[in-house]
């Protein structure tokens, strides 16, 4: 490895580090606000609060992901295609993802503390925010995957 290569790692490695630095400290602060609420008004957003609380840091506000760390969120098979799949992701974590033909090399942890509810609500947002299309995932579908673990 030439020095520039390793300096370029270095610096993919660093801001991964800041990046999950970022995520955990929001994560841990918002965690108990996202679980409380109640509210019917609540639910209908409660999705794109655990987006922001989770998912943000590395996917972006818009859903774009960052080249060839965090993939897009935008119009993709695995946002768009098979649900369950899609819960995996959240429940088990995800290492070297491809999507529509490009590599993203930061591994997703698993985010199985969310509970089934919150699981549900975040995937249904994310398939229906940044110009998806498609239909919600229910609290039941993520109880199932859980189980399967």
């Amino acid at each position: 490895m030439s020095d520039a290569e390793a300096s370029e790692y270095t610096m993919k490695y660093i801001i991964t580090l800041s990046l999950l630095t970022l995520f955990l400290s929001s994560a841990m602060m918002q965690k108990n606000t996202v679980s409380k609420s109640k509210s019917a008004n609540f639910q209908a957003d409660s999705g794109k609060i655990i987006y922001e609380t989770y998912c943000l840091p590395c996917h972006q506000e818009d859903g774009s992901g960052v080249p060839n760390m965090n993939p897009p969120l935008v119009n993709t098979d695995w946002v768009l295609g098979d649900s369950l799949r899609l819960i995996n992701v959240i429940l088990k974590g995800l290492k070297d993802a491809e999507v529509n033909g490009d590599s993203f090399s930061n591994e997703m942890p698993s985010h199985d503390f969310l509970t089934d509810k919150e699981v549900a609500e975040v995937l249904t947002y994310v398939r229906k925010s940044f110009g998806n299309k498609a239909g919600a995932i229910h609290p039941e579908d993520v109880k199932k995957q859980r189980a399967k673990k």
